[in-house]
């Protein structure tokens, strides 16, 4: 294993090994795309920690964002790799 796909790994392990961001990764497989304020309001937290959580999903690479007009839609990313496995995994919580 490279190092650069170690520490590619271990960002995604820590970005999923958190109660909220699972909880954020299950709502997102079930909805196409979701504000902050709309995953703030679902999951129950600040915005400010949800949008904390969000950024470090998105560095992992787990989300994608789109802005439309002011407000930024995040959604599952469906180019990486493990977005099936996520999906899989987020049905059966």
């Amino acid at each position: 294993m490279t190092k650069e796909i170690s520490k590619q790994l271990v960002k995604f392990l820590k970005a999923v090994a958190n109660a909220r961001r699972l909880k954020i990764i299950q709502l997102l497989a079930k909805n196409r795309a979701i504000t902050v304020s709309g995953v703030a309001e679902h999951i129950r937290l600040s915005f400010r920690s949800t949008s904390h959580h969000l950024r470090l999903l998105r560095a992992a690479d787990i989300l994608d964002a789109e802005q439309r007009g002011p407000e930024v839609y995040y959604g599952l990313n469906p180019d990486a790799a493990h977005t099936d496995m996520l999906q899989k995994i987020s049905s059966k919580l």
